[in-house]
């Protein structure tokens, strides 16, 4: 991983937006909501105050408007502090 946070942060892979209904309707792209769950890719040391809970590899839920989006070699992240996951599943 090129990209290792630093302190309470952690890098999460988001989980791809649902294509269709459980209807079978097939969702257009501008209707599509944010995936509000995702994979832990990497995490940071934590702090003294806050040690880190989750490990890479955990599937969580986060809110929806949480962290940072970016982009590398292609493959879409977002960088979040450790206090905006919401649950681990």
């Amino acid at each position: 991983m090129k990209i290792r946070p630093l302190s309470d942060r952690v890098l999460v892979k988001p989980a791809p937006a649902e294509e269709k209904t459980v209807g079978g309707i097939i969702i257009p792209d501008t209707a599509k909501e944010k995936p509000q769950r995702g994979t832990v890719e990497a995490i940071g040391g934590g702090t003294k105050d806050e040690p880190m809970v989750v490990k890479p590899g955990d599937s969580v839920l986060y809110g929806k408007y949480a962290g940072t989006e970016l982009e590398l070699d292609g493959v879409h992240y977002l960088i979040m502090r450790q206090s905006d996951i919401l649950a681990i599943i």
